[in-house]
């Protein structure tokens, strides 16, 4: 396994995979890496050459958010990527990626507008802005993301169909703890009792699927009932309950199609996202 830090090298290295005629994945993580990363790793290997960037994109927080908190580890991070099968980390400074007068982003209208594009205005165009980057760095022919990330995923998926980017996006179940927490990195901000209250939003979606699975076609219903069960914790704070299109992220109450439907919530001071898909896929 290889450690490279430059974009020339990666370029380097990659141009003599493609001349051998190898074929590339990328995984994209902002490091301090689980098994939920592990799992998008271990999928690429479909792929003749796994590479997996790490880089705490700081374009991608806003104001107030956890930029110099969020948890680091390379070391950590080497070892969780030779476990499951990596052949390339790119590890860029911020320096390698961003000019001092960097001036140039991608934004998104339509599916970055709900969800945690309206919790976290910008979010999105430093998400588009640095992954559109790391596809041209890296030219993979195939990308995987954590359905965690559900919006993410959609947001991806139409840049790369709007600008004609030649990669295949390749979406990954979420990764759950054994009691049914989603696996993030921002879980190790958890202490011991706000670790215990953060399982009430994977239990209060499992209620919301549940109602969907018996027959309840309200999506209003379904989300009030996940809203009341996630109010029964105190350590719980409320960001978002929201049911979406899957695909173009945009609100509806008919459960018609492949529905998202996903919730944010504060425990303690540690923002958590999950959700679930309901419907054809």
């Amino acid at each position: 396994m290889k450690f490279v830090k430059t974009i020339s090298e990666v370029r380097e290295i990659i141009a003599g995979w493609k001349k051998d005629g190898f074929s590339i994945g990328l995984v994209p993580t902002m490091g301090y890496l689980h098994e939920g990363h592990q799992s998008l790793i271990r999928a690429a290997r479909e792929n003749d050459k796994v590479v997996v960037s790490i880089f705490v994109n700081p374009i991608q927080f806003c104001p107030g958010e956890d930029f110099e908190a969020y948890p680091r580890d390379i070391e950590r991070d080497m070892k969780k990527c030779e476990e499951a099968g990596a052949d390339l980390i790119f590890a860029p400074d911020a320096c390698e990626m961003y000019a001092d007068d960097f001036s140039t982003f991608v934004d998104m209208t339509g599916p970055t507008e709900e969800l945690c594009g309206k919790s976290r205005p910008g979010h999105f165009r430093g998400v588009c802005t640095v992954v559109s980057k790391l596809f041209n760095i890296v030219s993979p022919d195939k990308a995987y993301f954590g359905q965690k990330d559900a919006q993410q995923l959609a947001v991806i998926r139409r840049m790369v169909r709007d600008l004609n980017i030649n990669v295949q996006i390749v979406g990954c179940p979420i990764i759950r703890e054994a009691d049914g927490l989603a696996k993030s990195s921002r879980n190790t901000y958890l202490s011991a009792e706000e670790r215990q209250a953060a399982l009430v939003i994977n239990r209060s979606l499992a209620e919301g699927r549940k109602m969907l699975e018996n027959g309840e076609k309200d999506l209003k219903k379904v989300s009030q009932k996940i809203i009341s069960v996630i109010k029964q914790e105190p350590m719980a704070k409320i960001d978002y309950v929201k049911t979406v299109d899957a695909d173009t992220i945009i609100p509806t109450d008919k459960a018609e199609g492949n529905i998202l439907v996903a919730a944010a919530v504060y425990i303690g001071k540690t923002r958590l996202i999950d959700n679930f898909i309901f419907g054809e896929a």
